[in-house]
Parts: structure tokens; C-alpha cells; sequence
């Protein structure tokens, strides 16, 4: 069976955004337990990426490329099990709701209570992942984990407020692009593939994801690092989630939407 074409996949995105943001409307509850899902997987993808990606120090200490390569192949299965699940990503909606509200399906009020209450349901399900299944057990307690966990933290949040912005922008620029390539797939293997390449690069070139970031900046306070709670908000949260949101809103579903959607016969 052949992939969906550029139209088909616009339309599979309106058609999803629309059943999105109804069962917003009529089930907020249950959006809210899909996106603390979501969250989970995204803190899965992350955990894999530092376990795998900082495992081997004494290879990639002379191979940069080869660490960020290595958590790039092991970070894309948290959007794998967002996109085959069926759960509530906050990034991927940034784009899944741009057909339909351009189409004016719903109207913006709409967007931005799912967008709200999937971003909530994100960070109180990485967040907890990240305590229980991360740091209680103890599995970044030992080296090379625990310093690689403090320096991203560390890293993430010493960037300027315009690097994460664009960074933002570029993570979920990628992110997105998964998604889109994820709707022409009939397949698990062709939706995980879709998924698969985009992250994987996002991942390797360093651009920042909140909902990722909602996982790596709780992990390094968790683990001692010089940070605090006000300083991964504001310096690297918000700048990343205003990031995402233009990547993923106009790069992606607006982009995309205005390309691709079928127009009425004058």
C-alpha cells in the first residue's frame, strides 16, 4: 500500500485535530490522563537517550558526534508510542490543530484549551516518570549518569533567552515533521520511521523541546544541580515553549495546510 499523498495527509490532520479538540470539549478529563501518558513517553525517550547516549565515555570522548548520534537513535521512541498510542502531546498538537482552525472549524479559544490542558498533563507525567521510574530507582545515581544529568541541566539553562527561542523552533520544527510523516504511513514500521528520522536529527543537532526539557531540567535538580526551579522556567521553558510553538504551528500545520489543503471548486 502506497503512502498518503500531501493532500491526504492534510486531510488525516484535520480530520485528527477535529476529533482532537471535541474530546477536549467533552472529555477534558481524559485529555488530561492522554497527555500525563504522553509525558511519560517523552521522559522514556529521554531516560534512553542519557543512559545509551552517555554510556560509553570512553568512545565518545573523541567522537562528539558519536554521543549525540547515540541518544538521537534511542530518544524517537517516546513519539513512537505518542503517535501509535493515540496519546496528547502538547508539541505535536502545536501543529495537528492548525489544519482545522485555518479551515475554521473551531475557533482559537478552542486551540488554546487543548493546547493548556495537554501541556499540564505533559509536564505532571514527565515529571513524575522522571522521579519515580528515574531517580528513586536510582538509575542516573552512578557515573557517568549523574554528571552527564547536572551538565545538561547546566547547559540547558545557560543559554540565552533568543538561542532557545530559535533552538524551540528547530526541535519542534523536526517534531512535527515526524508527525506529518507518521499520518502518510499505513504501517507500525512506516508511522515509526516517520516518527524515527526527524527526532533522531532534532536530538543530534541540540534544539530544544519543552516537553523533553520537562524531563532533563527536573532530572538535573534531582541529581544536585546549581539550579533552580524559576531558572529552568524562565530561562529555558518558556523561551523553548514559545519555540515550539512557532515551529510547530506555522512551520508545519500552517505551512503545510496552506499547501496542501483541498480547496472548494469556485
Amino acid at each position: 500500500m502506497q503512502i498518503k499523498t500531501p493532500i491526504e495527509i492534510t486531510d488525516a490532520a484535520v480530520a485528527a485535530g477535529n476529533a482532537k479538540v471535541a474530546r477536549t470539549m467533552h472529555q477534558p478529563v481524559s485529555i488530561l490522563v492522554s497527555a500525563m501518558l504522553a509525558g511519560a513517553f517523552i521522559a522514556i525517550g529521554g531516560t534512553l537517550s542519557l543512559i545509551v547516549g552517555f554510556g560509553f565515555p570512553e568512545i565518545t570522548a573523541g567522537n562528539p558526534s558519536l554521543q549525540r548520534l547515540l541518544s538521537g537513535m534511542m530518544f524517537p521512541i517516546g513519539l513512537i508510542l505518542v503517535v501509535v498510542l493515540g496519546t496528547e502531546l502538547f508539541t505535536g498538537n502545536n501543529a495537528m490543530l492548525m489544519p482545522g482552525y485555518m479551515k475554521r472549524d473551531f475557533p482559537l479559544s478552542a486551540v488554546v484549551r487543548n493546547w493548556s490542558i495537554v501541556y499540564i498533563g505533559n509536564m505532571i507525567g514527565a515529571v513524575a516518570f522522571t522521579w519515580l521510574f528515574v531517580h528513586f530507582v536510582g538509575l542516573t545515581a552512578g557515573e557517568p549518569y549523574h554528571s552527564a544529568a547536572v551538565n545538561i541541566g547546566v547547559a540547558k539553562t545557560s543559554m540565552t533567552w533568543p538561542v532557545v527561542l530559535v533552538k524551540g523552533i528547530g526541535a519542534n520544527w523536526f517534531v512535527c515533521l515526524g508527525v506529518w510523516l507518521a499520518l502518510s504511513g499505513h504501517s507500525f514500521v512506516e508511522k515509526a520511521l516517520g516518527c524515527w528520522l526527524p527526532v533522531m536529527a532534532f536530538v543530534a543537532l541540540g534544539y530544544e523541546h519543552s516537553i523533553a526539557n520537562m524531563f532533563y531540567l527536573p532530572l538535573a535538580m534531582m541529581e544536585g544541580a546549581p539550579i533552580s526551579i524559576d531558572t529552568c522556567l524562565t530561562n529555558n521553558i518558556l523561551p523553548a515553549t514559545i519555540g515550539n510553538i512557532i515551529g510547530g504551528a506555522i512551520f508545519v500545520g500552517c505551512l503545510h495546510t496552506y499547501l496542501h489543503h483541498r480547496r472548494k471548486a469556485s
